[in-house]
């Protein structure tokens, strides 16, 4: 008996602490540096930068020396005859003697190294190349502050339904001991049935919308688990406040920030693509110019009758090389001139779509300052409203229970409380997201302190 209880107890401890090692707990800049290495969308971005930079290489290399090898072997299965004047060999004059020419067998291995001399398409390779890495490292660069900014809404939708459930419980307490007393005083007729049954509506609206916050706080968790690359159903904890961290995302120097589009992510993925066309439009125009390639080769070939390649007695017949080759464009069809126009066409397109960007940029830039400042103004005032809305329902509750107000002046102030309170919490995560928004069209993240 002595040793079931311990194997239990082991056991206990055992399952104890495998489920203290699957929670997860996480302040919110936890959180962010957890997603920005974790999450499966910025770990793709990753990938595509070293792809990047795999190319960039495969790109230079293509105009480094190329040294390639062939190994052949050739058998006849029935040897080639060829046709002579047979007077050569003593015979009639007009006719012909056959005779096979070689051997057999062969056996051929050859070695070349090659290499670029001028090629005006690779030297725009080269350029594009780099490019294409910057290009992909902005993509990076926009995707961590997208994943970022994703977090940050996901662990404030935890927060507001960590709250909202919080809220809701306290309300149906009070509300359920309201009913319960105001029952008591119907039942020795010093109230009326309508004031029980007024507060009885207002405590099944509340009961209704506790169950729902609790369904969407299950679901709020498995957005925030998805968003930081985790399984849907991890158990994570989040150690920050909605009211605290609201408080510390309330940077107002941040309304004052340079808005200089030129620091903005979108700006610079818009001009690398408008340099991107333009070098697509010098390569259409290299095209018209000749390439010089520089090649040697060395060779050995053998031959035999019977395969004895690998012996000692086969003779190897030797022979190398050195060439240049340049191939000169001459004439298209105007082919290349269509290539070179369209080029030029894709590059004006691009410079449209710059300057385009930039007013939209200023646009978002001074959207986002808009909806930040409002949030913080809204934060205030809808904290206000909560502590009047508190103070009425306070009131209305002591005058109802003292016979001065009905039921339905107290019902009124307790709509209006709950509904102040949940326009307080959605005010103090508008602060928390707009703030991110901010940051990431100006590519500015600020330190909460």
């Amino acid at each position: 008996m002595k040793h079931k209880l311990i194997l239990i107890f082991s056991l206990l401890i055992a399952i104890k602490g495998f489920s203290q090692e699957n929670k997860q707990s996480f302040t919110l800049q936890e959180a962010i540096d957890f997603a920005l290495k974790n999450n499966r969308t910025a770990k793709i971005a990753t990938l595509d930068v070293e792809a990047a930079k795999q190319q960039k290489w495969e790109t230079i290399s293509t105009g480094l020396p190329q040294i390639n090898a062939s190994i052949g072997y050739s058998k006849w299965l029935q040897q080639q005859l060829s046709l002579i004047p047979a007077e050569l060999f003593g015979g009639n004059p007009g006719e012909f003697a056959e005779i096979r020419f070689g051997t057999k067998q062969a056996v051929n291995a050859k070695v070349t190294l090659e290499q670029k001399i001028f090629d005006g398409s690779y030297l725009v390779g080269l350029q594009s190349a780099k490019v294409f890495l910057d290009i992909s490292k902005n993509a990076k660069e926009k995707t961590d502050l997208e994943v970022r900014k994703a977090v940050i809404n996901a662990y404030g939708n935890v927060l507001l339904a960590e709250e909202s459930v919080s809220i809701l419980k306290r309300n149906e307490a009070v509300l359920t001991k309201n009913v319960n007393e105001t029952t008591k005083i119907y039942e020795n007729g010093l109230e009326e049935e309508e004031s029980v049954q007024q507060l009885q509506i207002t405590l099944s609206s509340v009961q209704s919308n506790l169950k729902n916050a609790i369904r969407l706080k299950g679901i709020a968790y498995q957005l925030f688990n998805i968003s930081l690359g985790l399984d849907l159903n991890t158990n994570t904890i989040l150690l920050d406040h909605l009211e605290g961290l609201t408080t510390q995302n309330i940077v107002l120097s941040l309304l004052e920030a340079d808005g200089a589009i030129e620091n903005t992510i979108d700006y610079q993925i818009a001009v690398n693509d408008k340099i991107s066309k333009d070098l697509l439009l010098k390569l259409e125009k290299s095209k018209a110019l000749p390439t010089i390639n520089a090649f040697v080769n060395g060779v050995y070939d053998g031959y035999n009758d019977y395969f004895k390649f690998l012996g000692k007695e086969q003779n190897w017949l030797g022979s190398s090389l050195f060439g240049v080759n340049m191939n000169i464009p001459i004439f298209s069809s105007f082919g290349r001139s269509a290539a070179t126009q369209r080029a030029k066409i894709n590059l004006e397109k691009a410079q449209e779509d710059l300057s385009e960007t930039e007013q939209a940029l200023k646009l978002q830039i001074a959207s986002a300052k808009s909806d930040y400042q409002f949030s913080i103004e809204d934060y205030d005032n809808k904290k206000q409203n909560l502590n009047l809305a508190e103070r009425i329902e306070q009131k209305n509750q002591t005058k109802f229970f003292e016979g001065i107000a009905s039921s339905f002046d107290l019902r009124q102030a307790q709509t209006q409380l709950y509904s102040a309170q949940q326009e307080y919490l959605q005010a103090m995560l508008d602060v928390i997201n707009k703030k991110a928004e901010l940051e990431t069209i100006l590519n500015t993240i600020t330190i909460n302190e």
